[in-house]
């Protein structure tokens, strides 16, 4: 019996993961390509001129969805060698048959008949209609028989390689191990970091202590290690991935990704990829990018050179006059400056940040805000131990989703962290039923050890409200089509609901609500919150301009209007080389393992962060002006911008929340650039 060519029996809809073969998969897509191949010869041989109820979203089957949004989340969650080559093996005959459907020539005619007639339809129904008119154009059916041949080619290579990029990222990341077997080259290291590396070590039948690439491992490392040497191996292995010419090298790999999207811009009559697609973002141009970035640079580059002159200048009074600051060095002086300013670290607040009370601390706000309420179900199943599986219930009771919760690095899991969806919202049209969502945060938190629960560091805290934020805008989503439900909105706005929630990070007030020592029980002490907020715009400017270096890099790449064939490390510094502030050094390379722009979704789009940052720094300002736990500004922003997903220009959504137009005055003020 193949689970996913039935409707789930589970509860409320949910994977059943514990039945699921191997060999489902395969089935299961193939069988779904030809339901869905069925869908739409029955649309086709609807003798009835087209309308908007037999031709606009009647592809019903819902099997090739549940199939491959099962499989490939679990291929950046929980993947093997069998799902890599399983996932090489589909990927080419999945995007032939998505091509088969948007260059269909008769489909395409039908959905261009309904949209010529000026339908009177409503604003859900009309952006349907209009996205689904614009993926026919995005897509190729508006070109030419020869055009279309080509593009299917090179659609179908772009995806075998975003894929390749992705599989090689996760395999080199695996491959590297700094095992150290003497203590004394471990000074510095804080005993979580060193309980982690020693249980590492007895996992893997070593003695002593075992450091890897994931951020759990690395980042501590990077920030408390004495041992200079051992910084910079971590730093070069970290900044080399795909760099080694084996297998796993990704260097040919990125310059095809950006000439294969060139090329299918231009097909489409575009300049270049990011013209293509700006043309659906809130930003609209490059010329509007640039104007944020540019203002970025002019506010924050000054700030940031001040940042890294302090940070060499204690390293010099420690080390000597001809101590260079090199890029391993940084996170450690850097430590060490704020130590000196603030009195505080990350180690500091890892007793009171442990996980289980960090969860009940973010559920609690989500309660507070909203009413929610989450009860943890053993009943539904998880695809890993680590899983957990809450039911979600909104303010009147009521059933409002289920989240997966998934906190620990391993082997099979990608580095980072991200919310997805196993099913999206939507309502039948046929019962008028709401199908709510099942929602997942993946994350790579510190893990337990043999004496020690999960302890996070504020950073992490931040993480978890941020991938939290995601997960109630796809929670929350009441509209018609799946399509437009939930997270299903423009690539800058996205980050809105998440980095909106990151504000609650340092606010004493959220803060009382939860973290206490997990040994004591005593309440993080008003010294330590002062601390907390005192020390928030640390370096704040040196990040930003981080950010906006990772910005450039993606426009410069997607930008292109010729033939791309320069090599992508020199290409990487030249971008980089007007806001330098630590010295280059050869061979690392940060677009080899730059997956957001090159195997995920932000290509011409890592703007995007920054472009929320302004959102989410004025939205923030009116809770700050009405009380940051205020349940009416809640429910006006549930109303205006978490429910409704895609269904409007989000620029519509946020200036009807906003009663005006954002500026980037809050974000400014929130950083300290501007009083």
């Amino acid at each position: 019996m193949n689970v996913f060519l039935d409707k789930y029996t589970t509860p409320y809809e949910t994977v059943p993961f514990d039945k699921i073969r191997f060999e489902d998969y395969e089935e299961a897509m193939l069988e779904g390509m030809r339901r869905e191949d069925a869908d739409l010869q029955r649309i086709l041989d609807n003798p009835e001129p087209p309308t908007f109820e037999n031709t606009i979203d009647t592809l019903d089957d819902r099997t090739l969805e549940r199939v491959t949004t099962t499989f490939f989340n679990l291929l950046s969650a929980h993947t093997n060698d069998e799902m890599d080559a399983l996932a090489q093996k589909m990927q080419p005959l999945l995007t032939e048959h998505s091509q088969n459907i948007m260059l269909n020539e008769r489909y395409f005619q039908r959905v261009k008949a309904v949209k010529d007639q000026c339908l009177r339809l409503d604003v859900q129904d009309k952006r349907l209609l209009d996205n689904l008119y614009e993926s026919f154009e995005r897509n190729g059916a508006t070109l030419p028989e020869d055009k279309k041949v080509l593009f299917r080619q090179l659609m179908q290579e772009l995806s075998m390689l975003t894929l390749q990029f992705q599989q090689n990222e996760l395999k080199d990341t695996n491959e590297f191990s700094l095992h150290v077997t003497s203590a004394e080259e471990l000074k510095g290291l804080p005993d979580t970091a060193l309980e982690a590396a020693a249980q590492a070590a007895r996992e893997a039948g070593k003695e002593g202590w075992l450091f890897t690439l994931h951020a759990p491992s690395f980042t501590p490392f990077m920030m408390y290690s004495e041992n200079r040497e051992l910084r910079r191996r971590m730093y070069m292995a970290r900044q080399t991935l795909c760099t080694h010419g084996n297998a796993y090298d990704n260097r040919d790999i990125v310059v095809r990704i950006v000439n294969l999207r060139r090329q299918l811009a231009q097909l489409l009559g575009y300049r270049h990829w990011a013209e293509y697609v700006l043309k659906r973002r809130m930003a609209e141009n490059v010329e509007n990018v640039n104007d944020l970035l540019e203002k970025l640079i002019e506010a924050y580059l000054p700030v940031a050179r001040k940042e890294v002159a302090e940070v060499e200048a204690l390293a010099r009074s420690r080390e000597g006059e001809d101590f260079c600051l090199m890029p391993w060095d940084f996170a450690h002086y850097s430590h060490l400056l704020k130590m000196e300013r603030y009195h505080i670290d990350a180690e500091m607040l890892r007793p009171y940040f442990e996980l289980s009370r960090v969860q009940e601390g973010v559920f609690g706000l989500a309660t507070r805000l909203y009413g929610i309420t989450f009860h943890l179900r053993e009943d539904i199943p998880v695809y890993h131990p680590d899983v957990q599986a809450w039911e979600v219930r909104d303010e009147d009771g009521s059933f409002l989703a289920v989240l997966y919760t998934d906190f620990f690095p391993r082997p099979s899991k990608q580095s980072g962290a991200w919310m997805t969806n196993y099913k999206e919202q939507w309502i039948d049209k046929e019962t008028q039923q709401d199908s709510r969502p099942v929602v997942s945060v993946v994350m790579n938190f510190t893990k337990p050890t043999d004496t020690k629960p999960a302890l996070l560091t504020l950073g992490e805290v931040e993480t978890f409200l941020h991938e939290f934020g995601h997960a109630l805008h796809g929670m929350f989503s009441k509209v018609r089509h799946a399509s437009l439900s939930g997270t299903n909105v423009y690539w800058d706005f996205v980050e809105l609901p998440s980095q909106f929630m990151e504000n609650y990070a340092v606010e004493p007030e959220f803060l009382h609500t939860f973290a206490r020592h997990y040994e004591t029980g005593e309440p993080l002490p008003d010294e330590l919150v002062e601390r907390i907020r005192e020390s928030r715009n640390f370096n704040v400017a040196y990040a930003c301009i981080r950010q906006v270096c990772f910005g450039l890099l993606d426009m410069a790449y997607y930008t292109q209007e010729e033939e791309f064939t320069e090599d992508v490390m020199a290409f990487e510094q030249k971008v980089w080389e007007r806001l330098r502030l630590l010295p280059s050094v050869p061979g690392t390379c940060m677009s080899t393992q730059f997956g957001h722009i090159m195997s995920g979704g932000y290509s011409a789009g890592y703007y995007s962060y920054k472009w929320a940052e302004v959102l989410d720094a004025d939205a923030f300002s009116v809770f700050q002006r009405v009380g940051i736990f205020n349940r009416g500004q809640a429910g006006i922003f549930r109303r205006a911008i978490l429910q409704r997903g895609g269904t409007e220009n989000p620029m519509h959504l946020y200036c009807r929340f906003r009663q005006g137009v954002p500026t980037i005055d809050a974000l400014l003020r929130r950083n300290g650039i501007k009083p």
